[in-house]
C-alpha cells in the first residue's frame, strides 16, 4: 500500500500544484489590475501595486486552496483513468476504500502545508501589505506597532488601539504639541465614533501641562476636530476573514467584552476553523465523479465539471453565510450546514459508485 500511497499521492499533488500556479497567475493579474485605479495617489506607484499583489497571494493560496484540490484531483485521478491505471490497480484487487484512504493522506499533508501558510503567513503578510500601502497612499498614517496605529494631525499625534465595526474606535490617545515641540495636552478616550461628519469622544481624561504642574480632568464625551476620516481608517483595517484563527478569537472576545455586535466575525471564525474539512470534502468529492460519469470524459469535460462544482459550492457557502447575518442565524450552522450538504452528495455519490 506504501508504493500505492507514493503512486496516487504524487499525481494528485502535481496536479494540484499545477492547478494552483494556473489559479494563482490569474489572480494575480486580477488584483494587480485592480491595484491601477489607486496607483498615482500619494507615493503609491507601479512598484508599490506590484509589492502589495505579491504580498497578498498567500491568503489566495488559501482561499482557492478547496478549488484547487478538487480540480487537482481530478485531473490526477483522470489522469490515471484516462490510461487505465486505475483499472489495473482495481483489478489487482484494491478496493474504492483503499484508494479514497490513498488520495485522503496526499490531502491531509497538502491541508496541513497550507493552513500554516493561512494562519501564520498570510495574515503578517496581508497586514503588512495593507500597511504599507496605506502609508504610500495617505502620507497621515505613519506607523503600526503592537500598540495600535500611529498617526500625526498637524502638531498633534495620535495612537489608536483598535478599530470597531461601524466607524467606532476604541482606546485612543491623543498627544498635542505646541511651536517648540514640548507637549501641551495629553487626552486619552475610551471609544469614540463618527457621528454627522466628526468624531464623538467618550470616557474622556485629559491632562493640561504647562510650567506651573499638570491639570487632569475627566470628560464624560466631547466632539473631536480631526483630519483623520473613517475612509482613511478603513484603510488600515484588515477584513474578518483576512485575519488568523487565533486573531479572530482573540477579537470576538474583545467585542463581546465590549457589548460590540460580533457576529461576523464569528461567522468568519467559524469558515476558517471548518477550512480543513472543507478542503477534505473537495478533495474526496473527486473520487465519486473519476470513479462514475466522468471515468470515461477527456480532460476538459473533467475541468469544467470540477469548476462548476467547486464554484457552486463557493457561491453557496457566500450567499448562505449573508443569509444567516441578515436573518440571525447562528454562525455556526450558517459555516456548517453548506459544507455538510456536500459532504453528504459526496457519501451518496460514493455509495452508488459501489
Amino acid at each position: 500500500m506504501k508504493i500505492l500511497d507514493r503512486y496516487l499521492g504524487k499525481a494528485v499533488a502535481v496536479s494540484t500544484l499545477a492547478v494552483i500556479l494556473v489559479l494563482l497567475a490569474l489572480f494575480f493579474f486580477v488584483d494587480f489590475v485592480d491595484q491601477l485605479g489607486d496607483v498615482g495617489k500619494g507615493n503609491y506607484g507601479l512598484l508599490e501595486a506590484l509589492q502589495y499583489t505579491l504580498l497578498i497571494q498567500p491568503r489566495n493560496i488559501y482561499v482557492l486552496f478547496p478549488l484547487a484540490a478538487l480540480l487537482g484531483s481530478l485531473l490526477g485521478l483522470g489522469w490515471l483513468a484516462s490510461n487505465s491505471e486505475l483499472l489495473v490497480i482495481r483489478a489487482a484487487g484494491v478496493s474504492l476504500g483503499q484508494i479514497s484512504v490513498s488520495v485522503m493522506k496526499i490531502g491531509l499533508m497538502m491541508i496541513i502545508g497550507v493552513m500554516f501558510i493561512g494562519e501564520v503567513i498570510a495574515p503578517a503578510s496581508e497586514q503588512y501589505a495593507q500597511i504599507q500601502r496605506s502609508i504610500a497612499i495617505s502620507d497621515r498614517i505613519t506607523l503600526k506597532t503592537d500598540y495600535g496605529f500611529w498617526t500625526r494631525d498637524g502638531h498633534s499625534f495620535i495612537n489608536i488601539r483598535t478599530v470597531l465595526p461601524g466607524q467606532r474606535l476604541g482606546e485612543i490617545n491623543i498627544y498635542e504639541f505646541d511651536d517648540q515641540h514640548h507637549l501641551r495636552i495629553a487626552t486619552s478616550a475610551k471609544s469614540a465614533h463618527f457621528k454627522k461628519g466628526g468624531w464623538l469622544l467618550e470616557d474622556i481624561v485629559q491632562s493640561h501641562i504647562s510650567e506651573d504642574g499638570i491639570v487632569t480632568r475627566q470628560v464624560a464625551r466631547a466632539a473631536w476636530e480631526s483630519l483623520l476620516s473613517p475612509d482613511l481608517i478603513n484603510l488600515l483595517t484588515v477584513k474578518p476573514e483576512r485575519l488568523s484563527t487565533w486573531d479572530l478569537f482573540k477579537y470576538i472576545t474583545y467585542l463581546r467584552d465590549n457589548n460590540q455586535d460580533a457576529e461576523r466575525y464569528e461567522l468568519a471564525f467559524w469558515a476558517r476553523s471548518i477550512w480543513p474539512v472543507s478542503t477534505a470534502v473537495m478533495t474526496f468529492l473527486a473520487i465519486p465523479f473519476v470513479f462514475g460519469s466522468l471515468r470515461s470524459v477527456g480532460m476538459g469535460q473533467r475541468i469544467l465539471v470540477g469548476s462548476l462544482v467547486g464554484i457552486g459550492f463557493y457561491l453557496f457557502n457566500q450567499t448562505f453565510s449573508q443569509v444567516g447575518l441578515v436573518y440571525n442565524f447562528n454562525p455556526a450552522f450558517s459555516a456548517l450546514l453548506p459544507i455538510s450538504l456536500f459532504f453528504i452528495l459526496s457519501v451518496i455519490l460514493v455509495r452508488r459508485v459501489h
